[in-house]
């Protein structure tokens, strides 16, 4: 950790960091986030992800826990910067993230992300995914377009709750040009750790849902 120390001028910064991310997490800052230097990547941590390892907590005495540990992830140009967040925070969460772009800032149409991350979904190399584009719309009616889908756009903890317990959402759709980053991160927590409500109306609505 000393030869990572000695890049960091603000001490502030580095002590938020160490107390909070994981050693394998800031090693592997420079696979997951290649246009940020070590120590512009830290001040954009500190800034945007005070929630990175408090346990993110939905009350005071239970600890998140997430259910599967491989999950995918997809965005156009304008979530893109919100997808390489995401994907950081879910590693510092013992995730394997399947990461099926963008790569870049740079203009680009979202169905070229959005199909291949429905697709492994369906046959079945994880269970749930994350769509992330500038309103969220043009992922949710890209992905929602294949039949063992079920995409809900977010952008509120409530609404994600409903998602998964009503529809039981396999992709979260989250709209990057209306939400910020801690409100991502609460979104995401409550979405993976509501459990769908099996039985009785919603499962009997589900079964409607595919095209025969």
């Amino acid at each position: 950790m000393r030869h990572i120390a000695t890049k960091i001028k603000d001490q502030e910064i580095l002590d938020f960091l160490f107390a909070t991310v994981s050693n394998t997490y800031l090693h592997s800052v420079p696979y997951i986030f290649p246009r940020y230097n070590l120590h512009d990547f830290c001040v954009f941590t500190a800034k945007h992800l005070s929630l990175l390892n408090k346990s993110v907590q939905t009350d005071t005495n239970r600890k998140i826990q997430y259910m599967d540990k491989k999950i995918g992830i997809a965005s156009d140009h304008a979530g893109y910067e919100m997808k390489e967040l995401l994907t950081g925070y879910l590693a510092s969460k013992g995730y394997e993230v399947f990461d099926f772009g963008c790569n870049s800032e740079e203009s680009c149409d979202y169905a070229d992300y959005a199909h291949p991350l429905a697709e492994a979904i369906e046959n079945g190399e994880f269970e749930r995914g994350i769509g992330i584009c500038g309103s969220g719309e043009g992922m949710a009616i890209t992905l929602n377009k294949h039949q063992k889908i079920r995409a809900s756009l977010c952008w509120t903890p409530e609404i994600a709750h409903i998602t998964r317990q009503h529809n039981d959402s396999n992709v979260l759709v989250l709209p990057a040009r209306f939400i910020d980053n801690e409100t991502a991160i609460a979104i995401l927590d409550e979405w993976q750790t509501t459990e769908f409500e099996r039985g009785g109306r919603h499962e009997r609505r589900i079964a409607k849902i595919a095209v025969k």
